[in-house]
Order: C-alpha cells, then sequence, then structure tokens
C-alpha cells in the first residue's frame, strides 16, 4: 500500500490548511489596523476627549445635515441612525476625515468638535 496521498486527499488537505491560515491571518490584520489607527495623533486626541452631543448636533447640522438630513435618516447621504453600532470610533473618524467616499467631503474639525460630534452619531 502506498503511504502517499492520493490527489483527492491532497487537495483537501490544502483547502482545509488554506482555510486556517486565513482564520489566523484575518485576526491579526485587524488587530493591525487598530493598532495603525490608535497610534494617529489625531485619532488619539480624539478619542481622549469627551464629546458633548448636543455640540456635536450642532455640528452635524451645519456640515452634514445638507446630504444626511436634520435627523441624519438619511437624504443625498445615507441615514446615519444608529451608525454607531455598525463602524467603530475609528470608522467613524476615518470616514469623516478621508473624503474617501465621493460625494462625501473632506472635513477636518478639531479634535473636540470631532470629539462632539462621534458623541452625537453614538447618540443616534
Amino acid at each position: 500500500m502506498n503511504n502517499q496521498l492520493t490527489k483527492p486527499e491532497t487537495l483537501i488537505q490544502w483547502i482545509a490548511l488554506s482555510a486556517l491560515a486565513i482564520l489566523i491571518a484575518i485576526p491579526l490584520v485587524i488587530l493591525g489596523v487598530h493598532i495603525v489607527q490608535a497610534s494617529d495623533p489625531y485619532i488619539k486626541s480624539v478619542v481622549s476627549l469627551e464629546g458633548t452631543p448636543v455640540q456635536g448636533k450642532a455640528i452635524f447640522q451645519i456640515n452634514c445635515a445638507g446630504c444626511h438630513g436634520l435627523q441624519a435618516d438619511g437624504l443625498v447621504g445615507p441615514s446615519l441612525q444608529a451608525v454607531s453600532k455598525h463602524k467603530s470610533r475609528y470608522g467613524l473618524i476615518h470616514q469623516v476625515i478621508s473624503g474617501e467616499t465621493p460625494p462625501m467631503p473632506k472635513f477636518q474639525p478639531s479634535p473636540q468638535e470631532m470629539a462632539d460630534l462621534l458623541s452625537y452619531l453614538e447618540s443616534l
């Protein structure tokens, strides 16, 4: 009897090892992204501050309501109701300041303004 694996067994082992490698890599990539995000001075400053939802709502109405609606329920841009359940604080900050999702413009609020805006978005 030959100890070598047949081709179907080899393929199954290769698939299993590939799946295991992916399952190990995904958490490591996510951890790496969080480490990089947390090391950004602007983000570190924002998350270290306590935001005020009332101030955040005012900032939102001046800068965001034209597209996201006065109650953040969507207009040209998507609804932001319960957005903090779908995006992390880092994700929200990145979304606001990056301008990577046209037609949303880049917006560079001060760290306190961003903390206030986050506080408001998290209250929705």
